[in-house]
Formats: C-alpha cells, structure tokens, sequence
C-alpha cells in the first residue's frame, strides 16, 4: 500500500510539474522574437552610422554615443531574454536611455542635418521600447510609448509635419505598438485558457486514476459489508446502513480531488458538474451524465451537486431500504436540468408542510432554496407508493469562458 501511495505523489507531482512548466511567460516567444528585431535595428543603426558620421559636428563623440547604443542595446536585450528585466522599471529606463540618445543629436548635428534628417539613432532602433512597453502591457501601452518616442524624434527636428506620405515615422510606431500589444493579448488569453483546460484534464485524469485504485479496495470492501449486513438484517442492518453512507462519502470526496487554479483564473473558476454527479454512483444509485464534460461556474456546480446530495441522502433515510435512485443530467445549452428519480414509498400529501411547520427545513433550505438562489426552479412530484422525483433546473450563463 505504501508503495502504491508514493507511485500516486510521484505521479502527482510530475503532473504539476508539467503544468507549472507550461505555465511560463506565455509572451516569450514574442519577447525572443523582439531581441531579433533588436539585433537587426543595431545593425542598420551601425551601417547608418558609417553612413553619415562624416557628416556629423562631432564624429568622435557620436562613436562614443553609438558604444553606449551597443552596450545599452546588448543589456536590455539579456534582461528581456533571461526575464528579469519584464517589468516597468526596465521598460521605463529603456524609454529614458532611448529618448536620451535621440536628443543627443543636437549635440553632434548642425540644426540644417537634423531638419533633412532622421536623428542618428534611427528611428528604426528607437522602436525597440514601443515593442518591450507593447509585449509587457498591450497595446495602450505601446501606442503611448510610440507617442513618445515618436514625439521625441519630432521634437528634435524641430517640426511636425502632417505630411505621412514623406514622414510616416509616428504613424509606423503606432502601428508596431499597438500590432503587437494586440498579439501579445491574445497570447495571453490563449495561454490562460489552455492552463485551465489543462489542469481540469489534469484534475480528472487524477480522480479517474484514484477512483480505481480505491474502487479495486476500499469501495469494494464497503459495498460487500452493506450488502451482507442487509441479508443478515437484525442489528447488523445498522452497519449496512453506515457501510453505504461511507462509501457514498467516498465517491464524493474522491469527485472534489483537483489541482488548484492558477490565480489568474479563480475569478473564472470552472467545473465540470457532470463529473461531480457521476461521483453519486453507487449501488443503490445509477447516474447518467451527458459522455461530454459539462463545464459551469464553479460555484454553480457546487450548489447543484449539495443539492443532489440532499435529495440522495433522503432517499437513504426515508424511501425505504430496498429503494433504488436514478440520476440523469442534462446540458441543454442555456440551462442544466438535473432528474433525481426513486422507487420507494415516496412522501405523502401534507407530510412536507407538517415537517416545515415542525421547524424541519431540509427539503426547503437545502434543495429548493439553494436551486432558487442560482435563478432555478426545483420541482417535486410525489405520491405515496409512487416513489419520489426531483427535477432540477439551472439556467447557465450566456457568456461561457469555455
């Protein structure tokens, strides 16, 4: 038994393993691909700069600018690459650093190269920061750094020319920024819901795997003392009784194991409630649930599954012994509709009212209340000699995130 129960943590554990891994930056593609770009722009920043350094005020001192280029370039392009630097304080003083070296043309140009003239960074390489400021937050936030940057490179010419045909330089940085802030939203949207497909797989996975192993063993064992203590019958009855309320409990327990949701998703917290009423099945009990997951709000399907545990439970305690109950779930789309039907002595007229004004609230607060507060209706039809149903309507959310 020890053996099997480390083969199970290990097993665990290298699941979780494999859903932490996967739950990595999901834009770092997007900010490898960004350091290519950056590579390139250096380059042509470098063949710009022999290009027109003769033609400059001060070549010596514009070399001097275009080492810190390189070596300002080669640092941020480590910190995007590794991840430290994936954050406003990198982001912020790369637009510094960038904003800088393009105002640094006035100190190494005359005024009359500057007009006829991109400034000598190129404004090629100072779209590396509207991409970084894209890839972090979006695309607000690269069409306001595309702005400034772009708003920098005009200022030190000094004009702005609404002229885009000849001078598209604001309308390109804008059309990077915000291109690839989109790209790097959708990519995260995909990622987080991909996590959540994959630790629901996960989760399942996992409770089908503990489902056999205890249904081989304990659940085996409960059922054979519940079956022979209803043949023996007497006081031995009695332990029948408690064998199949505890394996009931088992089946429902092992129905709750999961893995937990990154915290990105708990507000979109989903299950599959299909699963959680399949986990009823007993011998007494036959469920029924639709070969697809049925995935609703979490909350939902907790309320709907205590709901059905409260109609199963009184089954148990007042159908009779021998009284077997059916299970079936239905996703009609916009709704779910849950059928809880037995054979037993059902209720009769006037004996749920009596028990009400007893003080006895079960049937109200755990089952009808509880449907209603989801916006649901719980209908009950009865009879003496009839057996009991329960029809259990939930309406779903229009808006599904699955």
């Amino acid at each position: 038994m020890n053996a099997a129960f480390g083969t199970r943590e290990s097993a665990v554990e290298t699941r979780r393993r494999r859903i932490a891994d996967d739950e990595s930056d999901p834009v770092g593609p997007l900010w490898n691909a960004a350091q290519v770009f950056r590579l390139l722009s250096v380059l042509y920043a470098l063949g710009f700069q022999i290009a027109i350094n003769g033609d400059l005020l001060h070549p010596a001192t514009t070399w001097a600018l275009f080492g810190g280029l390189v070596s300002s370039s080669v640092l941020f392009a480590v910190a995007y690459l590794v991840g430290f630097g994936r954050n406003w304080y990198w982001i912020v003083t790369e637009l510094v650093v960038t904003c800088a070296l393009l105002m640094s043309t006035w100190l190494v140009a005359s005024d009359e190269w500057v007009t006829n003239n991109q400034t000598w960074p190129t404004t090629l390489w100072a779209t590396n920061v509207v991409i970084s400021a894209a890839i972090l937050a979006g695309p607000v936030a690269g069409g306001v750094f595309a702005v400034i940057s772009g708003g920098t490179s005009l200022f030190v010419k000094g004009t702005v020319s609404f002229n885009f045909g000849r001078n598209a330089t604001l309308i390109v940085l804008l059309a990077v920024g915000v291109v690839v802030g989109l790209a790097a939203v959708s990519a995260r949207r995909s990622h987080r819901a991909l996590v959540v497909a994959m630790r629901l797989t996960a989760a399942t996975e996992e409770r089908e795997r503990l489902s056999r192993e205890v249904h081989d063993s304990v659940l085996q064992v409960l059922a054979l003392i519940a079956k022979r203590g209803r043949e023996i019958g007497g006081s031995t009855a009695e332990l029948a009784t408690l064998a199949s309320e505890q394996e009931r409990t088992l089946r429902q327990l092992l129905a709750a194991t999961e893995i937990d949701l990154p915290a990105e998703v708990v507000a979109a917290d989903r299950a599959d409630l299909g699963a959680l009423i399949r986990a009823h099945a007993a011998e007494r009990v036959s469920v029924s649930a639709p070969p697809d997951s049925v995935i609703v709000d979490a909350t939902v399907a907790a309320e709907i599954d205590a709901a059905v545990t409260n109609v199963l439970d009184n089954v148990v305690k007042h159908a009779g012994e021998q009284a077997r109950a059916f299970v079936l779930v239905e996703n009609l789309g916009e709704q779910v509709v849950v059928s809880i039907r037995d054979d037993g002595v059902g209720i009769p007229e006037g004996r749920l009212a009596q028990a009400q004004r007893q003080g006895r609230l079960g049937v109200a607060q755990s089952i009808v209340k509880r449907i209603e507060s989801l916006g649901g209706t719980a209908v009950l039809d009865s009879g003496p000699g009839i057996g009991t149903e329960w029809e259990l309507t939930v309406p779903l959310q229009v808006d599904r995130r699955m």
